[in-house]
């Protein structure tokens, strides 16, 4: 199924998706946000985008039933978390908010919880005859890519208050959040 690099590129581009949401909410929700605040962004989405397949390969078969059974949920509580957090901070402090909103610890649960279903490709990347290094660094660079568009497109939409753009970007966080577990459990 997964012979050839085009097959792993869509599944770059499909893995990324998420990321890409929560780099548009970014760039929507953090004042001043500038091209090398999306490179930054990427660089996270686009390692632990790449490490969580080849952790998932390295797990192999012997608990991917627990990761499959547990990703969902942990992939809809942080995301939640953070995103009820956003909602909080902007209803907290109005327009006055002038939070930075990268620090490191938020990138590295964001980047975690939107890569948790690349872990479970990695898994599946362990039966099959796949490049795997190669697969690896191809989806750490799209999402790169996509996540750092998406970053940018995102700071350039105008007229948006601080208020406003942390609301939205927080269920923004909380809907990815539900959707992965929907589809986690077979709903979606």
């Amino acid at each position: 199924m997964f012979n050839t690099m085009l097959d792993i590129l869509l599944i770059g581009v499909g893995l990324s998706m998420d990321a890409f949401a929560v780099s548009v909410t970014n760039g929507l929700t953090i004042p001043g946000y500038r091209p090398r605040h999306a490179a930054l962004t990427a660089a996270y989405f686009g390692f632990f985008q790449g490490l969580m397949p080849l952790i998932g390969w390295l797990l192999g078969s012997a608990v991917s039933g627990v990761i499959s059974a547990w990703g969902p949920y942990v992939s809809f509580f942080l995301l939640a978390f953070i995103g009820v957090k956003m909602i909080a901070e902007a209803v907290k402090g109005g327009e006055e908010r002038r939070e930075t909103g990268l620090r490191h610890s938020r990138l590295i649960v964001m980047a975690i919880a939107t890569s948790l279903d690349a872990l479970a490709v990695g898994v599946s990347f362990a039966f099959m005859d796949v490049p795997l290094m190669a697969s690896v660094l191809l989806i750490a660079a799209v999402t790169f890519v996509i996540c750092f568009a998406g970053g940018v497109l995102g700071s350039r939409v105008p007229g948006i208050s601080c208020k406003a753009a942390g609301v939205l970007g927080g269920c923004v966080l909380c809907a990815i959040g539900v959707k992965l577990l929907l589809e986690g459990i077979g709903v979606l």
